[in-house]
C-alpha cells in the first residue's frame, strides 16, 4: 500500500470546506459521539455529548444508544463510557501495519545502548501519534503507549515529520493547527517555527528542548520509505536534569541515525509497497 499523506481540512463556518457527495454525515457523527470521550472526560452525560458534539439531545441520544447496541459504550442511566471495544477501531489498523513489527527490535536495541526510551510515530492530522515504543523509564508525568497522541509542533518527531511535508501540506496544517504555549520554551510564532522545520530538514533530525514538557528533552530522526518521503519518525528522550543539549547531540544523534537507517532498510527489504500499512 502507497503511503497515506496526511490531510488536513480548513473549516468554514464550522464546516469543513471540501466535502464529497459521498459524505456519510451520519458517521462522521457517530465518529464525533466516539471522539467526545478522552481522559478528562471518560464518563459523560447525554447533555455533555450533545454539548461537545454540536448534537441535539436527542440525535445524540439516538447514537449512544446505537453505540451501545454495538458494544462501544454502556451506561448506567445518566452516565455514559467508552467499553474496551473501541479498541478494535484502532487495532484494525495496528494489526495491518508492518512499521511497529519492523520497527520494535530496533527501537529495543537503540534503547538497550543509550538507556533511554525510544519510539516511532506517524503524523495524523496536526497529531503524532505512537505506534511502537520500549520504555526505559518514565520521564513525563503522562503514560505514553501506542496510540498516545500529542501535538506535532511541540514535538521532536513532529518536527522531522512536518519538515518532510511539501510546500502545500505544511501550509495546510499552519491553517488548521492552533499553536497554544505548553511550556515557557513552546514555539508558538509560526514564522519561527517554519524557521526551525527548515532547520530540521537541512540537517536531518531535530531537538526539542521542554517544549512539550518540563524536562522533557528529545531528539527524533526521520524514517523514509523507497522514494525518499518522511513516513514516520522515531526518537529518544531523556531528562533535561541528567543531560544537556550538547550531551544529546553527541551521544544520542549518532545511534539514533543509525536506528532510522535500519529501520529503514528493513521496510524496503520486507515491504517494498508499503510505508506502515
Amino acid at each position: 500500500m502507497d503511503e497515506v499523506r496526511p490531510q488536513f481540512e480548513v473549516e468554514v463556518d464550522g464546516e469543513p470546506a471540501h466535502r464529497g457527495a459521498h459524505h456519510v454525515q451520519s458517521l462522521e457523527r457517530g465518529l464525533a459521539v466516539i471522539k467526545a470521550f478522552h481522559a478528562d472526560a471518560a464518563e459523560l452525560t447525554l447533555s455533555d455529548v450533545a454539548r461537545a458534539t454540536g448534537l441535539t439531545r436527542a440525535a445524540a441520544r439516538r447514537f449512544l444508544l446505537t453505540l451501545a447496541d454495538l458494544g462501544y459504550v454502556r451506561t448506567d442511566g445518566k452516565y455514559f463510557s467508552l467499553t474496551a471495544r473501541v479498541l478494535e477501531l484502532g487495532y484494525s489498523y495496528l494489526s495491518s501495519m508492518t512499521l511497529p513489527e519492523v520497527a520494535q527490535p530496533h527501537l529495543e536495541h537503540l534503547s538497550a545502548g543509550v538507556h533511554e526510551s525510544s519510539s516511532v510515530s506517524v503524523l495524523e492530522g496536526t497529531d503524532i501519534v505512537y505506534v511502537a515504543r520500549v520504555a526505559v523509564s518514565r520521564i513525563m508525568t503522562v503514560s505514553i503507549n501506542v496510540g498516545t497522541r500529542f501535538p506535532a509542533y511541540a514535538t521532536s518527531m513532529g518536527h522531522v515529520l512536518l519538515a518532510g511535508l511539501s510546500k502545500a501540506e505544511l501550509e495546510a496544517f499552519f491553517l488548521v493547527a492552533r499553536l497554544d504555549r505548553l511550556t515557557d520554551r513552546t514555539v508558538t510564532a509560526p514564522d519561527r517555527l517554519r524557521t526551525e522545520l527548515r532547520n530540521v530538514a537541512e540537517q536531518g533530525w531535530a531537538m526539542v528542548d521542554q517544549e512539550l514538557e518540563e524536562g522533557l528533552r528529545s531528539v527524533a530522526a526521520p524514517i523514509h520509505n523507497r522514494r525518499g518521503r518522511v513516513v514516520a519518525a522515531v526518537n529518544l528522550s531523556t531528562h533535561a536534569s541528567r543531560t544537556t543539549a550538547e550531551s544529546v547531540e553527541t551521544d544520542l544523534v549518532p545511534p539514533l541515525l543509525e536506528a532510522a537507517r535500519a529501520i529503514e532498510a528493513d521496510l524496503a527489504v520486507g515491504a517494498p509497497d508499503r510505508v506502515h500499512g
